[in-house]
């Protein structure tokens, strides 16, 4: 079965007739591949990369205003951070950041904090953090959905460095529905699920396999992409609070200020004249 197969960057949403679970399915290809032909990361960071890719479309789904979800993983090895990041579009975007010179073989999941933050354009900033104790990506959001939200959650995550893929299930808080026995019997079901199958079995196909028996509603996929939200008008803002005097000082020994965006690498470049335009106080004086 060839890679092709697979529902490619979509984020797939089902529930179970009477029942109060519901779940989502997702395959990251060329949204995944985005993210890779920019940085040339380890192999252990790059599968990690796509697996948190994987966990932040899922939880995307949470996003019902315009805004960002953003999903880091804080450690304390060699590699400190990785980060993923989704709008309300499905517009995907991820970075690690590591020692260079430290060859990281193999990423140890603990000592470290998981944090989840939802930045609405407008409205109160949101953000959740648990600690991580131990294990890989999908234990440490079953653990801060237990902790934080006290809900039932199961989250199975894959990547093979080009395709990275996603399945979630989760226990809504509103009833039992009318079968008690249903969280365990779905989420024995899923746990059933190889990793071959979430990688490259359509989303239909792998929910039939797991699932014939069940009433499964399938809902509409939405499409997923890779897309950087830099601008020159965002780095402008940002440079701008380092003030006048600095970002002038900086031009005179440099000629110019150059910033690479650290998500997708775009160049950035200032010239004197276009720092004086971010200060207008100074024209006048």
């Amino acid at each position: 079965m060839s890679a092709q197969q697979a529902s490619a960057d979509t984020l797939q949403r089902f529930s179970f007739d009477k029942t109060a679970i519901r779940g989502e399915l997702t395959h990251l290809n060329d949204s995944y591949q985005g993210v890779l032909k920019r940085h040339k990361y380890p192999e252990p960071i790059a599968i990690a990369i796509g697996e948190l890719m994987a966990a932040t479309a899922l939880l995307s789904s949470n996003l019902k205003f315009p805004g960002r979800l953003t999903l880091q993983i804080r450690l304390t090895g060699n590699v400190t951070l990785l980060q993923a990041e989704s709008s309300e579009k499905g517009q995907l975007r991820a970075i690690a950041r590591y020692d260079e010179n430290i060859e990281a073989t193999e990423l140890a999941f603990e000592d470290g904090q998981m944090i989840i933050t939802i930045e609405p354009e407008v409205g109160q900033r949101y953000q959740g953090i648990t600690a991580i104790q131990g294990g890989n990506i999908a234990g440490a959001i079953e653990d801060y959905f237990m902790q934080s939200e006290q809900l039932g959650s199961r989250f199975w995550l894959k990547c093979d460095g080009t395709i990275a893929a996603g399945f979630m299930l989760q226990q809504m808080p509103s009833a039992t529905g009318d079968d008690p026995d249903a969280w365990d019997r779905i989420s024995h079901l899923g746990s059933t699920i190889k990793d071959e199958e979430l990688l490259l079995l359509p989303n239909d196909t792998l929910l039939h396999r797991l699932y014939h028996e069940e009433d499964v509603r399938i809902y509409p996929a939405s499409d997923l992409s890779f897309f950087c939200t830099c601008s020159k008008d965002r780095i402008a803002t940002a440079l701008h609070q380092l003030g006048h005097a600095e970002l002038k000082s900086i031009i005179a020994e440099q000629g110019k200020i150059a910033i690479n965006c650290d998500f997708c690498q775009q160049a950035y470049a200032f010239d004197g004249v276009q720092i004086d335009e971010l200060f207008p106080e100074h024209k006048l004086q």
